[in-house]
């Protein structure tokens, strides 16, 4: 099977979408995920642009990917600065990234109008950047930024940049479509242009302003580009990047070429939920292979056809890329996948049994409340073992009560107070926190710690809350996912509530119950 390299800038290119700030901690999450997915190529940042990237990278060169390789990004060299006096560069260096992405100049507006500089030297910028990060024995990726532009105004010109990219030894020259404004046909006809000139291999990069981003990625791949940029769900700047998610289906499915393991395609759906997640975006409902409505059926000759062969409304096997079908007016809807994750769970249900029915009945209902398992198994593992009822409670709440005080000085100040029992035996215990949720969290560990000694191992690192239902301003349902981690393991759970309080509070007792499973697992 051919290959087509896969290359993430979701860290980069996805962290300029409007509303987007991932935190350090974010990125290491999503670097982690689309490792264990099979992306070969994964871009962290352009450490010389902010401290968050330099944090990033600081932290991988004491933790491994498993197969991914690192990219860290930046300019060439400043108009009429020594490579090896260049400040951004020499951050880019310091990453000590196997692999590093220079952009350049690649249209001649962009040369004199915005660089202010000739394209004489804008030529020695590219090759002398390149040249030096080869002499360090660094993978080089060439980004050659609004190339379509570029070779629809100066074609000559353009050409011009991208030889210079190959005779300094550039391991790939990335044509960009940076402004996402290129027909289909566009990008095929210079491609095949740039081909007469260039033996250097060529990859592909565009943003989706005319909606055509995924179309224009697939085009490029049958022209010959064998390396491919974009991001996670197509987030980023504008109308966002070509969609990973969208483009890794058609190549794998479609096109029979590998663009991830064979072994990891199902795990696409879920690494487009936890990725929203962390982001704190939407997946469309209606998004190709990924979105809830992707494989969903409704009604009358639909339905009736798929019974008897799914092949009659579907263009796949949905299990492929990790999703299911569905029969929105059928009770058939969604047991599959129930029964599926319940099995994983040594519980094994049959889908025609009662059991599995109501199952699927009370997750339809938590689904219409708000509630969202994708990035929150643990929840899922709690509700489905709760709903069978394979393990006693591990305590009782009586009760829990939460204040938050500003003080004269400015601080503030929570605390947080719960009574609960075990096996009989009651206990109250009150705790001070930064905030009402990690008072409460506190307050709930202490209280449990005499009973499972386990807890004083695990600890909350993140919280995310999202509004469900903006239109109801105040009284809005809110989501909230809560990350816990111990020693070998992190896990997240869910809560839903019009209450930001309750609904944190569901996570956090969903998140103390996991852990405690766990421990009796073992």
């Amino acid at each position: 099977m051919d290959k087509v390299v896969i290359y993430d800038t979701t860290l980069r290119d996805g962290a300029q979408a409007e509303g987007i700030s991932f935190s350090v901690t974010d990125k290491v999450k999503i670097a982690e995920k689309l490792d264990d997915l099979g992306v070969l190529y994964i871009e962290g940042g352009w450490p010389g642009s902010n401290p968050k990237d330099r944090e990033f990278f600081e932290l991988f060169k004491n933790k491994k990917l498993k197969s991914a390789k690192l990219a860290a990004f930046s300019s060439t060299r400043r108009a009429n600065v020594k490579v090896e006096e260049d400040e951004n560069l020499k951050e880019l260096l310091e990453s000590q990234t196997p692999a590093v992405t220079i952009f350049g100049k690649t249209w001649d507006l962009h040369v004199t109008d915005v660089l202010k500089t000739s394209l004489e030297e804008n030529l020695a910028m590219i090759y002398d950047t390149i040249a030096f990060f080869k002499a360090h024995k660094k993978e080089v990726f060439f980004d050659a930024e609004h190339f379509f532009d570029g070779y629809k105004n100066n074609p000559e010109y353009a050409i011009k940049t991208i030889l210079k990219a190959e005779e300094a030894k550039a391991d790939c020259i990335v044509l960009c479509d940076t402004n996402g404004g290129c027909l289909t046909d566009e990008v095929c006809a210079i491609i095949r242009e740039v081909k007469k000139h260039v033996k250097t291999p060529l990859g592909f990069h565009t943003h989706n302003d005319l909606g055509l981003a995924v179309a224009n990625s697939v085009a490029a791949v049958k022209e010959g580009c064998r390396h491919i940029q974009g991001t996670f769900n197509g987030i980023g700047e504008r109308c966002g990047n070509a969609d990973l998610c969208t483009i890794i289906g058609i190549l794998q499915t479609k096109m029979n070429l590998k663009a991830i393991p064979e072994k990891n395609l199902n795990k696409l759906m879920e690494t487009s939920y936890f990725i929203s997640e962390i982001s704190n975006t939407t997946v469309l409902d209606n998004a190709a292979f990924v979105g809830h409505s992707a494989f969903a059926h409704k009604g009358g000759v639909h339905i009736d056809a798929m019974i008897k062969n799914p092949k009659a409304y579907e263009h796949m096997d949905p299990k492929l890329v990790g999703n299911h079908s569905r029969f929105l007016t059928s009770e058939l809807a969604g047991k599959m996948p129930i029964l599926i994750k319940a099995q994983k769970m040594n519980v094994t249900l049959d889908k025609k049994s009662p059991e599995a029915k109501k199952l699927l009945e009370e997750l339809q209902k938590k689904e219409h409340e708000g509630y969202q398992f994708e990035a929150a198994d643990a929840s899922f593992e709690l509700f489905i073992k709760r709903f069978l009822s394979k393990y006693p409670p591990f305590f009782t709440l009586e009760g829990f009560k939460v204040s938050t005080e500003k003080r004269f000085d400015g601080k503030i100040f929570a605390e947080a107070s719960v009574r609960l029992s075990v096996n009989g035996e009651k206990r109250f215990q009150a705790s001070e926190g930064d905030g009402p949720v990690d008072a409460l969290d506190k307050a709930l560990r202490q209280a449990l710690t005499k009973f499972y000694s386990c807890l004083t191992e695990m600890r909350l690192t993140d919280y995310k809350v999202r509004v469900l239902d903006a239109q109801e301003a105040t009284a809005a349902k809110v989501r909230v996912l809560i990350e816990s981690q111990d020693d070998t393991d992190s896990w997240t759970t869910v809560g839903v509530h019009e209450n930001i309080i309750e609904a944190s509070w569901e996570a956090l007792i969903d998140s103390i119950e996991y852990k405690l499973l766990k421990e009796q697992k073992k």
